[in-house]
């Protein structure tokens, strides 16, 4: 196993709970002949991606120190390496490990990464395809209508809206200007980011009702779980469901679940959508079995990423185009690096991003840089 460490630039500062981060920092894991895993050989090169997000998983020295402890002092895997990285201790560092091992066994075996996750979980064809919302940050109502309206321009059929920032008042102008500007044929989100306190978000739902909203993202604290479960309680409550199931506004969780885990949420009934990450739930294996529960459960995933390289984010499209009937997922982040580790196989276009269909990963398209 070969590590290389690297850092990308973000085209502006990240926000994170520890503060403000610059670069995405992390490390390629390259896996190649002489490595093994459960006895089982791997011929075939494999590359994988760890880049640790304060907040959501392990430190960067932590992610290292994990990854170092997986192989011997020549450099050989060990054979329970996998087995040896806790998915929710070191997620970043068991991503990078489970698909530099899934994209070699993939190439191998002449099928692409997604074709090979499928079939693991005895899941359909994957799709060719895979849908992907326009995010649309901050701004008056003009600016805001005016960016979703380029968005619908480029092919986009879904956009996400940023709120929080503002009063409600006027987040909720906001957001009715850009219905109102593209009309009913394009799925509109809002994402507050945990901005809400629990009174707000009631109110948020309520005055939001009559735009036909996909859903509202993470209206509460990531740590509100009771809150978040509460509060899709009341809303179906008030829609005449006694269960609090169902209503004109779905919820979506994500920073919730790196507070609480998937179990928990399902547990609470708090949410109608999940927002998944592969590079905070351990590998692309461990995303596709957590979007196969939350399905089983009646919750729909959407699968996104934590800003990550073009390898990563190559993966997570992956994950993605497996999970049949998929929902537009949150995959066009490669224009928030300034820069990448290579050029991207899957460029966003028309508002969807093509699958590679390449051996593994993308072929032989990041060959060289481990």
């Amino acid at each position: 196993m070969r590590l290389r460490p690297f850092a990308v630039g973000l085209t502006r500062p990240l926000g994170t709970a520890r503060g403000d981060i610059a670069e995405r920092e992390g490390f390629l894991v390259g896996v190649g002949s002489e490595d093994r895993v459960d006895g089982d050989g791997v011929s075939a090169p494999g590359l994988g991606e760890a880049a640790p997000l304060p907040g959501w998983t392990e430190s960067l020295s932590a992610c290292e120190s994990a990854l170092r402890a997986v192989r011997t002092d020549d450099g050989a895997l060990l054979p329970d390496a996998l087995d040896r990285l806790d998915p929710v201790e070191t997620p970043a560092a068991r991503h990078g490990l489970a698909l530099a091992l899934a994209d070699a066994t993939a190439r191998e075996a002449d099928r692409s990464l997604a074709s090979h996750l499928a079939a693991e979980r005895g899941l359909p064809t994957p799709t060719d395809a895979v849908p992907v919302n326009a995010t649309v940050g901050d701004g008056d109502p003009e600016t805001t209508a005016a960016a979703v309206e380029r968005a619908v321009d480029e092919g986009f059929d879904c956009v996400k809206v940023k709120v929080g920032a503002r009063s409600l008042a006027a987040d909720v102008e906001r957001l009715r200007a850009v219905r109102e500007a593209v009309g009913d044929g394009v799925a509109l989100r809002a994402d507050a980011n945990g901005a809400w306190d629990r009174a707000t978000a009631r109110d948020a739902l309520d005055r939001l009702a009559s735009l036909d909203l996909a859903y509202v993202e993470q209206p509460l604290p990531a740590d509100d779980l009771d809150g978040a479960a509460a509060l899709r309680g009341d809303r179906g409550d008030r829609d005449g469901d006694d269960e609090g199931t169902d209503s004109a506004v779905p919820i979506a969780l994500d920073e919730t679940l790196a507070s609480h885990g998937l179990d928990a949420v399902l547990d609470a009934g708090a949410a109608d959508v999940v927002v998944l990450k592969p590079m905070a739930l351990g590998g692309p294996d461990r995303a596709l079995a957590t979007a196969a529960r939350a399905r089983a459960a009646g919750v729909e995933p959407v699968i996104t990423t934590t800003i990550d390289a073009v390898v990563a984010r190559t993966a997570a499209v992956h994950v993605a185009a497996a999970v049949p009937d998929v929902a537009p997922c949150g995959l066009a982040t490669a224009s928030l690096l300034a820069d990448d580790l290579a050029p991207d196989p899957c460029p966003v276009a028309g508002g969807e991003v093509p699958v590679p269909n390449g051996p593994g990963l993308a072929g032989d398209a990041f060959d060289g840089l481990p």
